[in-house]
C-alpha cells in the first residue's frame, strides 16, 4: 500500500506517519510532498524516525507523490501561519473573534485555499484516478465541497467529533467501541444527539450530572444548565457561535491569538530540530503535548493549559486517519463521522451540501447514515452557516468582490453587509 501526503511539511505529518505504520495495514511507502522543500526535509526526517515500517519518501512534485497511491491525504495551509495571524488580527480589529476556521478568518482561509485544493484534486484525479482523497485541509467542509466538484472520491475528515465521542463515553463509563453516537451537523458545527449502548439511550444519565457534563470539555465552554435545557452536546467550535462576545473578549484580553501562540511554539520546534545533538523525536513529542494543552485556552479564557485526556480509542488526528484507512482497506463497515455529500440525509439541507455525519466506511468509501429531521432550535443556525459555506465555495470558484461580500455577509458572526464590506476591504488583498 502506498500513502501520499500533500502538505507533508505540516507539523502533524510525523504523528500521522507513526500512527499509520504502527498498525496492521500493509504500508510499503508513505510519500510526502510540500511546496516548502526545506521544511519538508526537517519534518520528513522526524517522520522517517517515527515510521515503524515501510519507507518515507520525500517528493519534489505532486505528480511523483501521488503516482500509484492508494490514498492521498491533503493537509495544507495556503499562506502559512503568517496569513493565519493576519486573518485573526483583522477579525479582532473589527470586533469579531479571530479564529482560523470560523468568522472572517475562516472565510479568508477558504477563499485562499479552495482554488489551490481544487487544482490539487484535479491533478490527483489525472495522475492517480483510483486514489481516494482524504482531506484534512481546513475549513474542511468547504474545501471538501469544492474538491468534490472535480472528484467524487474526496472525503473530509476531522477529529473534533470523535474527540467529543470519547469524552462523552468516558463520562458515562462506557466503552466507545460498543457505542453508537447519533451525531449531525457541519464540520466545526456539530451536535451529539444521543449515545446508544446495548441498544439503550444513555445521555439521560448525564443531564443531571453537573460534574460529568463539565468533564466532557477540556476547557470551560458551555454552561451546564444550557446543555441540560437543550439536551444536545455541541462540539467545541459551536462555542464561537454560542458565545461570540466572550470569545472575542478573551482573545482581546490575552493580547495574543492562537495563531501567534502556535507560531512561537513552531519556531522553537524547528530551532530544536536544527540542532544535530537534539533528540528530534523527543523534541517533536514535547511540541505536540504543549500545543495540545493550549488548545482553546486563549479563546475560552481558561487560566491554565488543559491536561491530557484520560480517554483512549478512536480519537485524535492520527487515530481517526488510521480508523478510516483500516475500514476502507479491510472492508470493515466501521461507523465514523466524516464530511460527505448530504444527498437528502439532513432534510433541511441541499443534496450537494457537504455535511458531517456518521458514515459506514468500507472498500466503497464512506456512505452516510440517515440523520433525518434535526431539532428545530438548531435549524436556523445550521441552515445559515451552510448558506454562507455554499456562497463562499461559489465565490472562491468564481472570484469577484461582489460574490465575496455576499458570502461573508451571510456569516452569522458578521453583523451586516456594511461590516462584511469593511472586512473584505481589509482581507481581500490577501487573495
Amino acid at each position: 500500500m502506498k500513502i501520499a501526503v500533500i502538505g507533508g511539511a505540516g507539523v502533524r505529518t510525523p504523528l500521522l506517519v507513526g500512527g499509520l505504520t504502527d498498525s496492521d495495514l500493509p504500508i510499503e511507502q508513505i510519500a510526502l510532498y510540500d511546496i516548502d522543500q526545506a521544511r519538508l526535509t526537517a519534518i520528513g526526517a522526524v517522520a522517517a524516525r517515527m515510521a515503524s515500517k515501510g519507507r518515507v519518501t520525500l517528493c519534489q512534485s505532486l505528480a511523483e507523490c501521488v503516482a500509484w497511491a492508494d490514498v492521498v491525504f491533503t493537509s495544507i495551509r495556503v499562506g502559512g501561519i503568517e496569513q493565519r495571524i493576519h486573518d485573526e488580527a483583522v477579525a479582532q480589529r473589527h470586533g469579531i473573534v479571530g479564529q482560523e476556521t470560523v468568522g472572517p478568518a475562516g472565510f479568508a482561509m477558504a477563499m485562499r485555499t479552495i482554488p489551490t485544493m481544487v487544482r490539487y484534486a484535479r491533478e490527483i484525479a489525472d495522475a492517480s484516478p483510483r486514489s481516494w482523497i482524504i482531506n484534512f485541509t481546513n475549513p474542511v467542509g468547504m474545501v471538501t465541497e469544492a474538491m468534490r466538484t472535480v472528484s467524487d472520491r474526496v472525503i473530509g475528515i476531522c477529529d473534533t467529533p470523535t474527540e467529543l465521542f470519547e469524552e462523552v463515553a468516558g463520562a458515562l463509563g462506557l466503552d466507545s467501541e460498543t457505542c453508537y453516537f447519533d451525531y449531525f451537523g457541519l464540520n466545526h458545527l456539530g451536535w451529539l444527539r444521543e449515545v446508544y449502548s446495548g441498544g439503550e439511550p444513555q445521555l439521560e444519565r448525564l443531564w443531571n450530572d453537573v460534574d460529568g457534563l463539565r468533564r466532557i470539555y477540556k476547557v470551560p465552554l458551555f454552561d451546564t444548565a444550557s446543555l441540560r435545557a437543550q439536551k444536545l452536546l455541541p462540539t467545541e467550535y459551536v462555542y464561537y457561535y454560542d458565545q461570540p462576545a466572550r470569545a472575542y473578549e478573551n482573545v482581546r484580553r490575552a493580547g495574543q491569538s492562537r495563531g501567534q501562540a502556535i507560531q512561537q511554539l513552531t519556531s522553537v520546534l524547528f530551532e530544536n530540530l536544527a540542532d544535530p545533538a537534539a533528540d528530534a523525536v523527543a523534541c517533536y513529542k514535547s511540541y505536540l503535548r504543549t500545543r495540545s494543552a493550549g488548545y482553546m485556552q486563549i479563546e475560552s479564557g481558561s487560566g491554565a493549559p488543559s491536561g491530557p485526556s484520560p480517554s483512549t480509542g478512536l480519537s485524535g488526528y492520527d487515530r481517526i486517519a488510521l480508523g478510516v484507512l483500516r475500514a476502507m482497506h479491510f472492508n470493515t463497515n466501521t461507523i465514523i463521522p466524516l464530511s460527505v455529500a448530504n444527498r437528502g440525509n439532513i432534510d433541511c439541507l441541499l443534496p450537494d451540501d457537504v455535511v458531517e455525519v456518521p458514515c459506514v466506511v468500507n472498500g466503497n468509501g464512506a456512505r452516510p447514515l440517515h440523520v433525518g429531521r434535526v431539532d428545530e432550535r438548531i435549524v436556523p443556525l445550521l441552515t445559515r452557516v451552510k448558506e454562507y459555506e455554499r456562497l463562499t465555495v461559489q465565490a472562491a470558484l468564481n472570484p469577484s468582490l461582489a460574490a465575496a461580500r455576499e458570502a461573508l455577509a451571510r456569516n452569522p458572526l458578521v453583523a451586516d453587509a456594511g461590516t462584511a464590506e469593511r472586512l473584505i476591504a481589509d482581507l481581500s488583498p490577501l487573495w
